[in-house]
């Protein structure tokens, strides 16, 4: 596969690169297995892809992997991609079915108006949700509420705060501070802390 000499460096500091990329990459299918691949690359933190610009940006933390490294596994995840078939574009059916009528909804989530607002009403609802459920634990404890009701609103302020936090950062947690703990320990520090201060603000005074 020749892909790998269609793609040049445009920016590079310490923990930051951008690529410029092929259009191959930029298809709306592949964009996301090669987003994904590269985010799950050890050291590395934030991805963003854009297609439009055809842009891959990447920050990552040095003392993990360094650029060398990074430019190494990057060619080995576009090879290793390509061998799954991943890189292969939409066949021009697949893309004329999504601009007919029928797929209406499909156009709209291409826009960038429309993604933003898609996810912003995920991320509304999920909040929503969170604070039902805190707020149901809350007037269970009725007592608590009539005694000291601006240490449950604080509390209950503290708790949709932590439920956020924890969305927020979920696919980091769950992709790079779990399997590799020693190498995100700062992090982790700063978890234990923040848990730290919720238990300690429960406490009676």
């Amino acid at each position: 596969m020749s892909i790998q000499k269609d793609i040049a460096v445009r920016y590079r500091s310490e923990g930051h690169v951008r690529f410029e990329i092929p259009e191959q990459l930029c298809d709306e299918g592949v964009a996301g297995h090669v987003a994904a691949g590269v985010l799950a690359i050890e050291g590395v933190y934030k991805v963003n892809l854009f297609r439009k610009n055809k842009k891959l940006s990447v920050r990552f933390h040095d003392t993990v992997c360094d650029f060398k490294q990074l430019a190494i596994l990057l060619n080995q995840l576009l090879i290793d991609l390509d061998e799954k078939g991943l890189l292969t574009a939409e066949v021009e059916e697949e893309k004329a079915l999504k601009k007919s009528k029928w797929g209406f909804s499909s156009r709209f989530k291409n826009y960038k108006a429309g993604r933003w607002a898609s996810e912003k009403y995920t991320d509304a609802k999920e909040t929503v949700q969170a604070a039902k459920v805190v707020t149901k634990l809350g007037i269970k404890n009725r007592k608590r509420l009539v005694n000291d009701p601006e240490k449950m609103v604080i509390d209950f302020l503290n708790d949709i705060l932590v439920l956020y936090l924890i969305k927020l950062h979920w696919v980091r947690i769950t992709q790079q501070w779990i399997p590799k703990p020693w190498a995100f320990k700062s992090q982790w520090a700063a978890v234990f802390y923040l848990f730290y201060l919720l238990m300690r603000s429960r406490r009676p005074k």
